[in-house]
């Protein structure tokens, strides 16, 4: 029986790689639509947020392009677009949830070389809502100083140009800081976010302010001409060199520019080959024993018992939590940038200072919420009113402790701006009254309506179905503290109307004995109140 003959094997027909550029352009796209498909509520925000960009970006270079011909439109463009690069450097950090292609260490596992992957990160950040806000505010900046032909060429090379510096920028800072961007203390970055771009509007709103006061936009030409020669600005500023007939300056400026897109693209493939080769080790508790001294440090300043104990676990809350930490940090800031900024603009008034103590009172509100589900641990040690008094007036000592110094620094640093010094008792004693009526109120608040907490979103602070009980307990204590301190406010004002202001220095111990007479009020009031209510805070901070 013979065998049957076997076909010969033809040739292996293999079919051309796909570029790698294309591969992550593709994948980009289909991690956004895949994105959209997970829910309407965030497809809705984000066309909502494309609409906005455009228009805004609509709106800015039709802005830009009507500054064609100003004297100062080339200072205007360098700054503006220094600032968008500095934008561009800092959102990686408080945005890394963003945009998923952010993270190289996800791609450690394929092999791939370095430099094909640079070109194809690079070429895939370009897509996006970001990039062209960007290029629209680019153009205009360009458009605005564009003079003449060579204007024009130039501006053809430097529009794409700063683009591309901007956005590899962004990635560098991104790659040299991801390992950090994915621990704990990136995602407080994250939650610090809403601070700070509060924080710039507000420098943003007293720079304007300060410009019209010094004449108008000629008060920026000393900075205008530092920052023409910085990338990614100095290649809008070869635009205006060149259209100024400033060939040599036009050239040096663009050759910064491209130097400096250089130097990035080589950082960022350093970067990650780093990333790529080397084991991550940033999850090693090396610092463990540090904290654990300096825990026992600061618990030998505490007292003994249950108060301090409870004391040093709210003050840990403060610093480890990240939601309750953004609280802080975002209160410490506004009580303080309130009124400082109105006193240097001279606007301002020394009983801004109570800012501080009502933003810093504000903390002690929900209480039981920032505990979130570990909440019934605290329950298993509350058994009398007694109990809940000695928890409430713990966490509030807690509070106490930054609160108090912090309050009586901002109300000193705004007299000395002032100069208003006489009026430095009245104002603090104001203020600690405010303090102490926060945190009866805050006390009392708490263990009527508590809320829970959700940890599993940055920028949520309440859960489904709770925000009744949120602007019951917040607002509604705000306005019972205010209530509750009429009497210092009446003694104060009184003293002022009738010619008495010798005696406006008692305000200070009476306002601090009544802020003191207040807070402890507060807390017998609100024990009871918690003790008897342990099921429900119970079930009302484990929501969500």
């Amino acid at each position: 029986m013979t065998a049957a003959p076997v076909a010969p094997a033809g040739p292996t027909v293999q079919q051309p790689a796909e570029p790698l550029t294309a591969v992550f352009v593709r994948l980009k796209l289909s991690l956004l639509r895949n994105g959209l498909r997970q829910s309407s509520g965030r497809r809705a925000a984000y066309l909502a947020s494309v609409v906005l960009a455009l228009f805004l970006a609509v709106l800015l270079l039709l802005g830009l392009i009507a500054l064609h011909g100003n004297a100062h439109a080339g200072t205007l463009t360098v700054i503006l677009v220094t600032v968008l690069a500095v934008g561009w450097s800092a959102m990686p950090l408080f945005f890394p949830g963003g945009d998923e292609t952010l993270d190289p260490s996800r791609l450690v596992m394929l092999p791939l070389r370095p430099e094909p992957l640079v070109r194809a990160l690079l070429v895939t950040s370009l897509v996006g809502i970001g990039p062209l806000f960007t290029l629209c505010l680019v153009l205009g900046s360009a458009v605005a100083v564009a003079t003449g032909p060579a204007g024009a060429v130039v501006a053809v090379v430097a529009v794409p140009l700063t683009v591309l510096v901007c956005v590899a920028l962004a990635r560098t800072v991104a790659a040299a800081n991801v390992r950090l961007l994915t621990s704990r203390k990136g995602r407080d970055l994250a939650v610090l976010s809403g601070l700070v771009i509060a924080v710039g509007i507000q420098a943003v709103n007293f720079g304007v302010q300060r410009l019209g006061r010094a004449g108008g936009l000629s008060a920026l030409d000393p900075a205008g001409d530092v920052v023409r020669w910085l990338p990614p600005a100095s290649a809008i500023g070869a635009v205006d060199s060149a259209g100024r007939g400033s060939y040599g300056q036009a050239a040096a400026q663009l050759l910064i520019a491209a130097a400096a897109l250089v130097v990035l693209l080589l950082a960022w493939q350093r970067t990650l080959v780093r990333l790529m080769t080397s084991p991550d080790g940033s999850t090693i508790a090396a610092g463990e024993p540090s904290r654990k001294e300096s825990a026992a440090g600061l618990s030998r300043f505490l007292p003994e018992g249950r108060t301090g104990t409870v004391m040093l676990r709210t003050l840990r809350y403060i610093w480890r939590d990240p939601k309750t930490k953004a609280a802080w940090i975002a209160s410490l800031a506004i009580g303080l940038i309130v009124p400082v900024l109105n006193a240097v603009q001279g606007s301002g008034s020394i009983y801004f200072s109570c800012f501080a103590s009502g933003m810093l009172g504000i903390q002690m509100y929900n209480q039981f919420g920032q505990d979130t589900s570990a909440f019934w641990m605290v329950a298993q040690t509350i058994s009398t009113p007694q109990d809940a008094y000695t928890e409430l007036r713990s966490r509030a000592l807690a509070l106490l402790v930054v609160t108090l110094p912090y309050t009586a620094l901002v109300t000193v640093v705004t007299a000395g701006l002032l100069g208003d010094w006489r009026a430095l008792p009245e104002a603090m004693g104001l203020a600690f009254a405010l303090l102490g009526a926060m945190l009866a109120t805050g006390a009392v608040t708490s263990a009527r309506f508590p809320y829970s907490i959700p940890q599993d979103n940055a920028h949520k602070n309440v859960a489904p179905g709770q925000a009744g009980l949120a602007w019951i307990s917040i607002f509604g204590g705000m306005v019972s503290a205010s209530l509750l301190c009429s009497p210092v406010i009446v003694l104060l004002i009184t003293l002022h109307t009738t010619g008495n202001e010798p005696l406006l220095w008692i305000l200070l111990p009476v306002g601090t004995g009544y802020g003191a007479l207040a807070a402890w009020a507060g807390l017998r009031v609100a024990a009871p109140q918690a003790a008897s209510r342990l099921p429900e805070i119970l079930t009302a901070v484990s929501k969500g």
